[in-house]
């Protein structure tokens, strides 16, 4: 490991010390990622690239010192929440959609077979098709 490696790391480490401890001097001390890099001075795709197990140290830290739950576990359980309920929704409609489907045939089987046992004409103009036998 290099020494900017490491120093970068220290950094972050000190950051996480001081967010945790709502002492943030160069971010909004929000307890997120983007905050973290913010007040190390790292991009943040270093802390999601070349440091994930700092990212999970400070996620981790976060839940327990804090007993608050990330801004992005939030976030995701509140996708999940919704793609839970459409799913739910689509399926009650896909339901609905195959029962519909099931009584258009009944009825257009019933229509069919009405217009078969009648062999006269609807109107003066329609010549039914003869059956075929094959």
């Amino acid at each position: 490991m290099n020494q900017q490696h490491q120093d970068e790391r220290t950094r972050i480490r000190e950051a996480m010390n001081r967010l945790l401890s709502g002492q943030a001097t160069a971010s909004n001390g929000s307890l997120t990622v983007v905050a973290l890099a913010a007040e190390a001075g790292v991009h943040r795709m270093a802390l999601l690239k070349r440091h994930v197990d700092l990212k999970n140290e400070f996620y981790e830290r976060v839940r327990t010192e804090t007993q608050q739950i990330p801004e992005t576990e939030k976030r995701l359980r509140e996708t999940v929440t919704k793609l839970k309920k459409t799913i739910a929704e689509q399926r009650t409609e896909i339901q609905e959609l195959r029962d519909l489907v099931t009584r258009l045939t009944l009825a257009s089987a019933v229509l069919t077979q009405g217009k078969a046992a009648s062999a006269e004409p609807a109107s003066d103009n329609v010549i039914p098709f003869p059956r075929s036998t094959t």
